[in-house]
């Protein structure tokens, strides 16, 4: 039986500097396909590694705006032209009485493109990770810092991406492999 091919190769770091440290070299040694886990936000770590704001906050205003709109069209629709009632003399369109419900509706539809478009962007929700067969992981969520090297990268063979990690003052490097 054949053994399958890993998922990548790992190393596991003490401080966050010295991930920083990690990810800024592989950036620089051509790696294009990597990650990196810590305990909590690392904003040099993020920024070494390219990431960029995600458009999370337009998706919800977009949604908001559309969603205000509709409820204001519908107020509108069914107060002048579907069913249009004279109470107290107010004219048909009396935009005032529109406004909190498309208030309302616009925060409403806003939360929820929020909601979606974030879990969307994040890849959630992502029960398996091939890193969760890394040994020793699970320390990510407490004290450790990882960076991940992956596969798919076009510079990846298992021996040169174990060596190149091990340059890097790792305490742990190993493969990736499934359980």
């Amino acid at each position: 039986m054949t053994r399958p091919p890993p998922y990548g190769a790992i190393a596991e770091f003490a401080e966050a500097e010295t991930l920083v440290a990690a990810v800024r070299a592989a950036r620089a040694a051509g790696w294009s396909r990597l990650e990196a886990h810590a305990p909590h936000p690392v904003p040099d770590a993020a920024i070494a590694l390219g990431a960029r704001a995600a458009p999370v906050g337009w998706i919800a205003v977009g949604a908001g705006i559309m969603g205000a709109a509709i409820a204001y069209g519908t107020a509108w629709y069914l107060s002048v032209y579907d069913y249009p009632l004279n109470v107290g003399g107010r004219p048909p369109h009396a935009w005032p009485a529109f406004l909190p419900a498309a208030y309302i509706v616009g925060v409403l539809w806003a939360a929820v493109a929020a909601l979606i478009g974030m879990l969307w962007l994040n890849g959630l929700p992502s029960l398996h990770h091939p890193v969760f067969y890394a040994r020793g992981f699970h320390r990510a969520s407490q004290d450790r810092y990882f960076l991940y090297l992956m596969a798919e990268d076009p510079r990846f063979e298992a021996a040169s991406a174990l060596d190149f990690l091990r340059t890097l003052d790792a305490l742990r490097v190993s493969e990736v492999r499934a359980a």
